[in-house]
């Protein structure tokens, strides 16, 4: 799993660009139309500008699934997030701790197949420069496991043991290293993972690191969130948890793997728990290298449509204590056991992970962290070569359209398409996401606003922004992506390429081809939700 360097926007290797160009979208096949309705009254939701965010994992090298070790040299221990399954076995070097600094050693007989590992403060200090450099903000996750009992049932009790935490926050304030906030544990909530802790005893740790936080950075304009629990959300859990944290905590974050196993065990075809707590049972009966039933969850919006239920359950729990918390994915890969090859690092993966953002945004979500920045098969960048992936421009645009103002949107002609609307980021108007999980069929859109409750001023602009994005060749398994007719390449000097709009007249419709995904940005739209 993920974590604990949560990679807060992606401003890694960006260029701005917006130009025009000319490029006609669609292919062969049938056509209908349909219609986007925005309501623009008021928004519906509010994200963080660093919405766009991606983790770093512990895993070593020597990680693997059936048969597949993805992770190579990307665990933050070898390149950068700290966090993720192990960070809960993790020892950080400090001058507090005696005891040698040894790495994580696979041991099938231990917790989740490894030792206890060390984090080295020589790591630690180069992984700082490393962030400062990126002009990252950095999430990190503590290990709440420290000074547990752990029962034969997986109980995690006692409190948590926070001396070395506190050593390692201290060393960061010392060394003058940025940390926009420190999170507790990683699936231990509800049933867990591996490992649960009761939400009292939670909570209860919670406070202990609130306090430290606090003491620590007294004077400072500026403190730390404090953030948890960092798991699958279980309803009852999570109410209990929060209920005892009204003031200790600033963020809850809830992690979403809603796909099923990136890939099956031979001998079990069983539906997979939600909260993946069983995958270990198959580790060692063989795999399925081709499992359709991945790639078919991702092209069934219906399918899809029920991730929506974990954002809403955390938003009314929210919504019904009295916490001024605020609600984040910390980690998400949709397909858990480090992804799939061609899959979860491919085109195809788009239809989930932007439509994710979508239903999170819609939600109140304010931060939505990507399972991974790089590492395992689904990375936003490849593992070995450093290159972008396709989500990875999906991404980025988001990031450089989508703001912070969530508008009510839905779509009526076909059921296959899924429609997301924001205000505009950082200019007049609002962009619009438009997904087609038809296999042949192209939709022509129109865009129709509540006229009467959400007016909309007639600019003298009478042309609208498009980006369309379709898999080269239509090859949904392909790594490769085209925006509007032209292939996205690193320049020769390793640089994202530029991603230039369309200009269309805005009485044309949008046209969605089959299987792409477009963003358009209507800058003469403009909305009561979307004036300050």
């Amino acid at each position: 799993m993920c974590m604990l360097f949560k990679l807060v926007l992606l401003y890694l290797w960006v260029h701005w660009v917006n130009q025009g160009s000319d490029f006609v979208t669609g292919r062969s096949g049938n056509v209908t139309s349909g219609t986007v309705f925005v309501n623009g009254t008021a928004s519906i939701g509010k994200t963080d500008d660093n919405f766009i965010c991606a983790t770093l994992d512990w895993w070593a090298p020597n990680k693997c699934d059936y048969g597949t070790c993805s992770w190579e040299r990307s665990s933050l221990l070898n390149l950068i997030r700290m966090g993720g399954t192990l960070q809960d076995k993790v020892i950080y070097e400090t001058k507090d701790d005696k005891s040698p600094c040894a790495p994580f050693v696979k041991n099938s007989s231990e917790m989740f197949g490894f030792s206890k590992g060390c984090l080295p403060m020589s790591r630690w200090d180069q992984l700082n420069v490393f962030f400062k450099k990126a002009g990252a903000m950095v999430v990190f996750g503590l290990n709440a496991l420290n000074g547990k009992a752990i029962g034969s049932d997986g109980s995690a009790t006692g409190a948590w043991n926070s001396s070395n935490a506190e050593s390692l926050i201290r060393y960061t304030v010392n060394k003058g290293y940025s940390i926009h906030g420190w999170e507790l544990g990683n699936e231990l909530c509800g049933t867990g993972v591996g490992a649960k802790v009761a939400p009292d005893q939670y909570a209860s740790d919670v406070k202990s690191l609130e306090n430290i936080v606090q003491n620590i950075y007294r004077g400072f304009e500026v403190k730390p969130l404090v953030i948890a629990p960092g798991g699958f959300i279980d309803t009852n859990w999570f109410a209990q948890f929060i209920q005892r944290t009204p003031k200790s905590l600033q963020v809850v974050t809830q992690h979403i793997y809603n796909l099923g196993p990136g890939t099956r065990a031979k001998s079990s075809y069983l539906k997979v728990p939600s909260n993946k707590a069983a995958f270990q049972i198959t580790l060692n009966v063989g795999y399925v290298g081709n499992d359709n039933q991945l790639i078919n969850n991702i092209l069934d919006p219906s399918y899809l449509d029920g991730g929506a239920q974990p954002f809403r359950d955390l938003e009314a729990i929210l919504k019904n204590s009295a916490t001024p918390a605020v609600a984040w994915v910390g980690e998400a890969g949709g397909a858990y056991n480090s992804g799939q090859n061609l899959v979860t690092n491919s085109f195809v993966n788009a239809f989930w992970y932007l439509g994710q953002l979508g239903m999170a945004s819609s939600y109140d979500t304010k931060t939505y962290c990507r399972q991974t920045l790089i590492g395992g098969n689904y990375g936003l960048l490849d593992t070995a070569t450093f290159v972008p992936n396709p989500d990875y421009y999906g991404a980025l645009l988001w990031h450089r359209l989508m703001g912070s103002n969530v508008l009510s949107t839905s779509f009526s002609g076909t059921t296959g398409v899924r429609a997301y609307a924001h205000c505009s980021k950082q200019s007049q108007g609002i962009s619009l996401l438009l997904i087609n999980f038809n296999a042949n069929i192209s939709v022509n859109v129109r865009v129709v606003t509540d006229g009467e409750q959400a007016p909309r001023v007639k600019l003298g602009n009478t042309s609208r922004e498009e980006y369309h994005f379709t898999a080269k060749d239509e090859n949904l398994h392909s790594q490769k992506v085209v925006l509007n007719g032209k292939i996205l390449a690193l320049n020769s000097s390793g640089g994202i390429p530029p991603m230039e709009p369309v200009n269309r007249s805005m009485t044309d419709p949008i046209i969605v081809a089959p299987f792409s995904y477009v963003f358009s940005h209507i800058s003469s739209i403009i909305l009561p939700a979307c004036i300050n």
